[in-house]
């Protein structure tokens, strides 16, 4: 990856533990993500999503899932072929079936999930030509999601 691209990932992904953090402060699991697109013929974050399960009380209310629908509804579309998506903490498998069924172009995200992470189970969760980006922020990011257990297991 060129200096460039990191430094724009890094950029969008601060963005991403932005919407983290809101989870946490509604008590939510401080997973975040946005979605970056064109808008108006210009790259800029179209849609924003952090975990909302226990808001909710919808299993399926990931951050990734809040994102996918914010972001084709934006677009007008159910592909998001040309968009990345910038998430805390790797996606789940569910999450990344759908960013499949979105055919995204690219995924970016912070640290693992070492219990419940796509990358545990089958590649061909994602599309054949999403670009699988980790690691970025990944110190950061881990950091959100394990105070956040500690405090729960107190």
């Amino acid at each position: 990856m060129d200096l460039d691209t990191l430094k724009v990932d890094i950029n969008y992904m601060l963005e991403a533990i932005k919407e983290a953090k809101e989870a946490l402060e509604i008590g939510e699991v401080p997973i975040g993500c946005i979605i970056v697109g064109k808008g108006g013929g210009v790259e800029r974050i179209i849609a924003r999503g952090h975990n909302l399960t226990q808001t909710l009380k919808d299993p399926t209310a990931h951050a990734e899932m809040q994102a996918i629908t914010s972001a084709t509804s934006y677009l007008g579309g159910k592909y998001l072929k040309s968009c990345t998506i910038y998430v805390t903490v790797e996606p789940c498998p569910m999450c990344a079936s759908a960013l499949n069924w979105a055919q995204i172009g690219r995924v970016v995200y912070g640290c693992k999930d070492p219990k419940r992470g796509a990358s545990l189970y089958d590649k061909s969760l994602y599309h054949p030509k999403t670009e699988v980006v980790d690691g970025i922020l990944e110190k950061e990011c881990a950091n959100l999601i394990q105070q956040f257990f500690k405090t729960k297991r107190k």
